[in-house]
């Protein structure tokens, strides 16, 4: 397990970019965290993630996006969790899971939860798996891409974003 400590009044940008377990502590008043992740599986790659947040101090705060694109017949799987404990007003945490399947074989999971154990919060989580609208696709080939460099023009689009 991986885990990153946010002290009082600090600010740190948290890269995740293999699978495996972390932990976010914001520890002290005024710390914040912006956490990123972005994942391409091909073949039979398997991306699991595990991710706590937990906010330890009053008037904390983060940021946290996970995304990724699987192909072929690989999976990915986002597990992250939110958690206030006592005592801890005026905190403000979000955490957005999104996930595109490119595959009919590929496989995924998003799975956000929060547990908030103090008032004066603001918290919230999304979520989605989604396949390339066909629409998008369709716009795209319309305007000269053949299928496949429009499709990877959308999934460098997404992780980039």
């Amino acid at each position: 397990m991986k885990i990153f400590t946010v002290g009082k009044d600090e600010q740190k940008q948290i890269e995740i970019n293999e699978s495996g377990k972390y932990t976010v502590e914001l520890n002290g008043t005024g710390a914040h965290a912006d956490i990123n992740g972005a994942f391409l599986t091909r073949q039979k790659e398997n991306v699991e993630i595990e991710l706590y947040i937990i906010h330890r101090a009053p008037h904390t705060s983060a940021q946290t996006m996970l995304k990724g694109v699987a192909q072929d017949h690989s999976s990915i799987r986002f597990f992250g969790r939110i958690a206030i404990e006592p005592n801890c007003p005026n905190t403000q945490s979000f955490l957005e899971e999104r996930i595109l399947l490119l595959s009919d074989k590929a496989k995924a999971e998003a799975v956000p939860e929060l547990e908030i154990l103090s008032d004066d919060v603001k918290c919230s989580h999304a979520a989605s798996i989604s396949r390339i609208p066909e629409e998008h696709l369709f716009y795209l080939q319309s305007r000269g891409l053949s299928q496949k460099n429009a499709e990877t023009l959308v999934v460098e689009g997404f992780l980039d974003s």
